[in-house]
């Protein structure tokens, strides 16, 4: 203890700072109660130190006083238990039986405040004051912000935790544009109301199982496809419709030339495609592609009509020729396609998909390079006539052989043969005339005259534009069917 004394002992220890027989230091306002003088005498005589033990004036009692001695201390009755100190302390505390005889008695005084001179009120300029109304209407505002956002930062964790919480891609909901409306006109359209009505055609052979495409020509079942797609096969096909389901089907008839082909398959509900003019077709015109290419059901390709009457002498090895003036599209027709219909801008069926160009080498699977030719819809709905009603084709010819072109300025076809009572030889063309144009459309290989006239139906009338010497003349011819 810093202050001398051990109550431990129940005496004092020396101080080396105070003197021998110095009475104990006063008790300042720090020690608890010492603004209350727990040991002053209750009496105005001396004071006790112990019950029975009276302390003289040399005790330490009389140093230790605040006031100079014991004979000037207060009367009982200015501070006692009725005082406005009104301690009880006061009147029992020389009193106290456990209170060290030995120990010297420190007693203090509080002054007495003169009336008037009180001091004045200090406020504490930390000590929280009275809120004001500006302060109780934030208190609401903060506290809703703040749950706010702790509401806020509990949803996005939850919401993240559940997978919610990636990132949003796009703009804000706009007005749907006209092009994705699929309007009917539109391409899509166009393919929406087409698909139904084209089918996957399977063909058994020998030597596997042959693939194409085909589209419904009648509500009585009869389907279009290409020759080479049921070329060897048993007689026993199926088709594959737009929803997946199928069907077996037979074949009505073929004709390898044109290379036109007729199944049969048998429900109800069919749906056929509409048949549009190829004679009217422009250069420049949309057109789309369906089909199964590659086995890819329900294929839709778009492209344009690139050129009209390109001729073509097609066929395999060993096989029959075919001979068609075509229609080409850069629109992409694969390995499929074949026998699958090719539609105008308005979902009308303009051609028959047949053959493609591809540069590869010989035993090389061939691919789209943008080069793709569909029989005109004219003359396969013709050729498909005449099968569904006698099953078989006619062949349109004119009558006349050429051999090659002339190797002259101004090109043309010679002609080597002019069948006698034929189409060429009723029209006054002979042996030797040089055919320039027919319909206007020029000559330039013996592909041409075949492939230009099997473009048109028997009886159809044709300008023939040829030379005969140096002289260039005109002539109609009126076409005929092959006796075959």
């Amino acid at each position: 203890m810093t202050d001398g004394w051990d109550w431990r002992r129940g005496g004092e220890t020396p101080d080396p700072a105070r003197p021998p027989g110095a009475g104990a230091p006063s008790v300042g306002p720090t020690m608890p109660g010492a603004d209350r003088a727990p040991f002053a005498s209750p009496g105005g005589g001396p004071a006790s130190s112990w019950p029975g033990h009276p302390v003289g004036p040399g005790h330490p009692v009389a140093s230790a006083s605040p006031v100079g001695s014991a004979s000037s201390w207060p009367a009982p009755a200015a501070v006692g238990p009725n005082s406005a100190d009104g301690s009880p302390w006061w009147s029992d505390a020389l009193a106290d039986p456990w209170r060290d005889p030995a120990a010297p008695t420190a007693v203090v005084v509080p002054g007495v405040v003169a009336p008037g001179t009180e001091p004045e009120p200090v406020t504490d300029p930390d000590a929280p004051g009275r809120p004001t109304l500006r302060q109780l209407l934030l208190i609401p505002v903060i506290t809703a912000l703040l749950a706010g956002t702790l509401g806020g930062a509990l949803g996005y964790a939850f919401a993240v935790r559940g997978g919610a919480g990636a990132a949003v891609l796009g703009g804000a909901p706009a007005e749907v544009p006209a092009l994705a409306q699929r309007k009917p006109e539109s391409l899509a359209g166009v393919a929406e109301r087409v698909l139904p009505s084209v089918v996957t055609v399977r063909v058994s052979s020998l030597g596997g199982t042959s693939e194409g495409s085909g589209f419904i020509a009648t509500a009585d079942g009869h389907v279009i496809t290409n020759d080479h797609v049921v070329a060897g096969g048993s007689g026993k096909a199926s088709v594959v419709f737009n929803d997946g389901s199928t069907a077996p089907a037979t074949i009505v008839g073929q004709d390898a030339e044109s290379d036109i082909a007729v199944i049969k398959v048998s429900r109800p509900g069919l749906r056929p495609v509409e048949f549009g003019d190829s004679d009217a077709l422009a250069v420049g015109d949309p057109v789309l592609a369906i089909g199964s290419p590659l086995s890819l059901a329900n294929t839709v390709t778009a492209g344009i009509v690139s050129a009209l009457d390109r001729t073509m002498q097609a066929g395999e090895p060993g096989g029959p020729v075919r001979y068609y003036a075509a229609i080409q599209t850069d629109a992409a027709v694969n390995h499929g396609n074949s026998g699958g219909p090719l539609v105008d801008g308005a979902g009308r069926v303009v051609g028959v998909n047949s053959t493609i160009k591809s540069l590869v080498a010989e035993g090389q699977e061939a691919g789209n390079i943008g080069l793709a030719f569909a029989i005109p819809i004219n003359q396969a709905k013709r050729v498909t006539q005449d099968i569904i009603g006698t099953g078989k084709a006619r062949r349109t010819v004119i009558g006349a052989r050429a051999d090659g072109p002339t190797g002259v300025v101004g090109g043309g076809l010679r002609l080597a043969e002019v069948e006698p009572s034929g189409p060429a030889d009723g029209a006054g063309l002979k042996v030797g005339d040089v055919i320039l144009k027919i319909n206007g459309r020029p000559m330039t290989e013996p592909t041409d005259l075949t492939a230009l006239v099997r473009k048109y139906a028997p009886g159809s009338v044709v300008t023939v534009e040829y030379r005969r010497g140096s002289a260039r003349q005109n002539t109609s011819v009126t076409l005929a069917a092959d006796a075959k």
